[in-house]
């Protein structure tokens, strides 16, 4: 008697692959958005809205950057509006860190594949902490937009005489815009009519910084924030580097506005430290204006595109190369100039693997942000300057615009969406994404030094 031997199953074959299943969640959510957004119930005028306005709007506000090619307050129906609040919420949180909350409340439990994804989306530190992971996620964002809610419902209510109604409908948008890092605004002119009041822009500025830390920072700081010594490495690195930036980008944007009758002149000193520190936090990814940044000098426009190009901190709503990839590209570079053998951060060493990580980030932003340039350039044939700078703020997700976006055609819109697209997910993420195979080398080539520089 013969037996035959089982053939092993399939699946167990197959590697799981959460990039894959990361992108392609992004892909079907930006579908149904531009789907949704292209009913009729959508438009105030009650006509389908075109294809690619739609996916575009769809696109930015899944990938929580803010550029847009109809006016949001105008064009957008109520109906319309709540499709974009609700796209803004998912997409900031994370399709699937959203998926995996949902699936908490009605089962109680994850499976190993719902785990790893929502893991490699959020940048979970180990595969363990993913059971609270979501919800932690979850109940953070709320508690800040509540917070955010509360203090832009009564200014709206209180300071400026909106309906009860209206003041609900405002301080909720704008506090899912704001700790999501979107940069959509329900006026006309953003919140160019509110440059110089506190009130407003500052509960704004304090829910994109907290949600440009990153979710694993905001989790952190939550349990150890009175224990500084057992924050790790990125908690450190995106705490120091942001306040560096921001404060920079606050005397940078200050300084050479100040004086500029179309933009920062026309205030008082103290509208102006207020107005450039909201810009400063704005090129943190979030993409609201006070002031009109087409009027901006071009040297202003060309700071703004370091900062947005860096962006903010990972695994939060923010894009960009992130804080952690720019100051690991620092100390790389100042390990280099003492000819030291190894980077050293904060007492710790620098895993080499992030070296080529860091490394591989820049140069692939870098080639799609100039091939974006010279592509849109081509089609549109405007000058250099505005094209980097919406070139930058769509990959960084930021949403700042010198005011080119309503002029663009379809061909350029397509450019701007797979910016949007690759910036939000992140270069690696899409390539791993697509990759066909895993290469496991067994073997090592003799070692070799070119000359470099």
């Amino acid at each position: 008697m013969t037996t035959r031997r089982r053939a092993p199953a399939r699946g167990f074959a197959r590697p799981l692959r959460p990039a894959r299943t990361i992108v392609g969640a992004f892909g079907i959510a930006v579908l149904a958005g531009t789907a949704l957004l292209m009913l009729p119930l959508s438009t105030r005028a009650g006509t389908v809205a075109d294809f690619f306005h739609a996916l575009f709007t769809a696109t930015s506000a899944v990938c929580v950057t803010g550029l847009t090619v109809e006016d949001t307050a105008t064009y957008w129906s109520p109906f319309g509006q709540v499709v974009i609040m609700l796209l803004i919420q998912l997409g900031g949180l994370g399709i699937m860190v959203s998926a995996s909350a949902v699936g908490l409340m009605l089962a109680r439990r994850l499976s190993v594949a719902g785990r790893l994804t929502a893991a490699a989306e959020a940048n979970a530190v180990s595969f363990d902490d993913v059971r609270g992971l979501a919800r932690n996620i979850v109940l953070i964002s709320l508690l800040i937009e509540a917070v955010t809610f509360l203090l832009l419902f009564l200014r709206f209510g209180l300071g400026y005489g909106y309906g009860a109604g209206e003041a609900v409908w405002y301080a909720l948008f704008h506090s899912v815009s704001s700790f999501n890092n979107a940069g959509f605004a329900l006026f006309s002119d953003n919140l160019i009519g509110f440059a110089s009041d506190p009130f407003i822009c500052l509960p704004i500025c304090a829910a994109i910084i907290l949600g440009g830390l990153g979710f694993p920072v905001l989790m952190q700081l939550r349990r150890e924030f009175r224990r500084p010594l057992r924050w790790t490495m990125n908690t450190r690195l995106v705490l120091a580097v942001s306040i560096v930036l921001l404060l920079g980008g606050t005397i940078y944007i200050t300084a050479l506005e100040w004086t500029n009758p179309r933009t920062l002149g026309a205030y008082d000193p103290a509208a102006r430290i207020l107005i450039g520190f909201f810009h400063s936090v704005q090129t943190r990814t979030a993409g609201f204006n006070s002031i009109d940044i087409g009027r901006m000098h071009d040297e202003t426009w060309v700071g703004m595109d370091v900062l947005m190009f860096i962006g903010a901190g990972p695994a939060g709503t923010a894009g960009g190369i992130k804080v952690t990839t720019f100051a690991v590209l620092y100390f790389i570079l100042l390990t280099e100039l003492r000819g030291e053998a190894s980077v050293h951060i904060f007492g710790k060493r620098l895993s080499r693997a992030v070296h080529r990580q860091a490394i591989s980030v820049v140069l692939l932003a870098i080639a799609l942000v100039m091939a974006a340039v010279i592509a849109l350039m081509l089609i549109t044939g405007h000058p250099f300057d505005k094209v980097l700078f919406e070139a930058v703020s769509a990959f960084g997700t930021v949403g700042l615009t010198t005011g080119i976006t309503y002029s663009l055609p379809p061909a350029a819109e397509l450019i701007l969406v797979v910016l949007m697209f690759v910036g939000r997910l992140g270069p690696l993420t899409i390539g791993s994404a697509f990759a066909f195979r895993d290469r496991r080398i067994l073997y090592e080539y003799p070692e070799e030094r070119p000359a470099i520089g």
